[in-house]
């Protein structure tokens, strides 16, 4: 008898509701995975945490939000129709934009009917006797089903900061990571920002506008491009519609980071000194994250790395102009691009406002904070609210705070003890039919997120109509293909730059997570490509097992 099914009794709870498929997440891989499974037939429950659909665009509000990929990029391509209609008022959507975009693809697409709000999954237990999975939601609330998609998200678990004395702050303390559906206003107020990561640049500017005083704890400076954000015009963004065929085309196979850009043909030590500055001084103008694709090898090669790196902290030191401050805001510890790049709207020249100050925790750290300051270095920075800009438990947070239980009721959190492991960060051995979009092992966060959701989801979405069409029960990775797998993840992100940098995609940022480079830096071409052979040849590296196998043994 199935462990999922109540043997008889009158104090039994009635059968669990059964779907095909329940998916973790109404961000924008859950809410196109949704889309392409109703349109193979499949029956799918969607269960989201948040009040509305948007993932990170729900959650992440704070002042100045908004994308690092540009807008006519950052966007769905499963349907011409879609792409051609809307409009995006700016190169760089800001987040309320996205979240009207996510919630009006919700509605074209008549997806809300199948999404549950305000609810947490939090436990799945796979049924070895069944072939399928037992999803608990936080209300207690029990459905079965066959398969189990995790869109959870890469940034969607918010890092709240282990600080001594942090809840004995009086003032008003927000995460921008979570921050509060209505407006907040720092009018007078003096303001505490804990760090400088990429949600702090983007809203220190905002807030130093309205603060009073605003006082910026730095840990860690990070390098930052101007954004040069404006406004669409009709005819640009009609020239972009016109050319998508071509543009998303490239940034599926082309291009190593799913975003669509002139490409190099040639190293930083390739050029002389002036024809080197000239091209760097072009992108810092043009503005944004393909400042980066200057050259080909600026991620692999330290001295054509440092001529990118030296340009931009002499770009910081023109723009402050206080010296000390500009020394203390060049980033000197890692390589550039080896963090994610940041892009910016006068970050820097925010700290020469007289009402913005710059303290360096690295050499004085925080110690506590009390009623109403925050103690650095035997200091007291008096403050009336703290915004904690601490980041996020990245790429495995999310997953991690679900109990996924698979074969011989070992967790997924007991198996990632080590660090994540996966088989092309979609699968992992000894948790069947449980798939990941853009999972620990995938390109994810080092592309386009919308072009690598595309693909994972297209990926699955193929993959489970293989499976009823072959009368396949179970599929999961393979051991050694995984071994394999991570093997190569890592063997190509060390032939980088990358790994030099203490970062989130090593989960250098959550004290005690093992160190490992979780995303495929090989690109996105060259993965989906692989992704594609895999599948083309029986899915190599999984292990299918037939429903006729399974009853057979049943009855033996």
């Amino acid at each position: 008898m199935s462990a999922l099914q109540p043997s008889s009794g009158k104090s039994q709870a009635a059968p669990a509701t059964t779907y095909d498929v329940v998916v973790v997440g109404a961000g924008f891989a859950g809410m196109y995975m949704l889309h392409r499974l109703r349109g193979l037939g499949f029956s799918v429950r969607v269960y989201e945490q948040g009040g509305d659909v948007g993932g990170t665009w729900y959650w992440n509000r704070y002042p100045g939000a908004r994308c690092d990929v540009e807008s006519m990029q950052y966007s769905y391509s499963f349907s011409d129709e879609l792409q051609q209609e809307w409009d995006w008022s700016e190169r760089y959507a800001p987040q309320p934009e996205i979240l009207k975009y996510a919630n009006h693809v919700a509605d074209r697409f008549k997806l809300r009917s199948d999404i549950q709000l305000n609810t947490r999954v939090d436990r799945a237990v796979f049924d070895e006797s069944a072939n399928c999975w037992d999803v608990t939601t936080a209300d207690g609330k029990r459905v079965n089903a066959k398969y189990v998609v995790l869109a959870t998200g890469c940034l969607s678990n918010a890092r709240m900061p282990d600080i001594k004395g942090l809840s004995e702050f009086k003032g008003k303390v927000y995460h921008t990571g979570h921050w509060p559906h209505e407006a907040v206003d720092f009018t007078g107020l003096r303001v505490g920002v804990i760090g400088t990561g990429s949600s702090a640049i983007q809203s220190v500017p905002v807030i130093a506008e309205q603060a009073s005083q605003l006082t910026v704890f730095q840990r860690t400076p990070n390098f930052s491009i101007p954004a040069r954000n404006a406004a669409l015009t009709p005819e640009e963004r009609e020239a972009f519609r016109a050319k998508y065929p071509e543009i998303r085309r490239f940034a599926r196979e082309e291009a190593r980071n799913g975003i669509y850009t002139d490409m190099p043909d040639r190293g930083a030590l390739d050029d002389g000194d002036n024809e080197r500055r000239s091209k760097y001084e072009a992108r810092w103008a043009r503005g944004g994250l393909t400042f980066m694709s200057v050259y080909n090898n600026l991620a692999i090669d330290k001295a054509a790395n440092d001529t990118a790196a030296d340009f931009v902290r002499q770009k910081i030191a023109e723009i402050v102009k206080d010296p000390e401050t500009a020394k203390l805001l060049q980033p000197n510890n890692h390589p550039i691009g080896s963090k994610r790049i940041c892009i910016d709207t006068d970050y820097f020249a925010t700290f020469n406002r007289p009402n913005v100050k710059l303290v360096d925790i690295r050499s004085n750290p925080i110690e506590q904070i009390s009623a109403n300051a925050v103690r650095a270095g035997g200091k007291d920075y008096e403050v009336d609210a703290l915004v904690l800009a601490t980041g996020f438990d990245a790429m495995t947070g999310s997953v991690a705070k679900i109990d996924i239980r698979g074969r011989n009721g070992l967790t997924l959190n007991q198996k990632w003890a080590e660090g994540p492991k996966t088989y092309l960060g979609l699968m992992s051995a000894g948790f069947p039919n449980l798939f990941i979009i853009t999972g620990p092992g995938s390109p994810s966060v080092l592309s386009n997120m919308i072009v690598s959701i595309e693909q994972h989801v297209d990926w699955i979405a193929d993959c489970l109509a293989y499976m009823r069409n072959s009368g396949v029960d179970a599929m999961e990775a393979r051991k050694e293909a995984e071994d394999k797998w991570v093997a190569h993840v890592n063997e190509v992100a060390h032939a980088t730059l990358y790994p030099q940098a203490n970062s989130w995609y090593m989960g250098a940022n959550i004290p005690g997570k093992p160190q490992i480079f979780m995303p495929y830096i090989g690109g996105v071409g060259v993965y989906r490509q692989i992704c594609n052979e895999v599948a083309a040849n029986g899915y190599e590296g999984f292990a299918m097992e037939a429903a006729e196998e399974r009853q057979k043994a049943a009855v033996s």
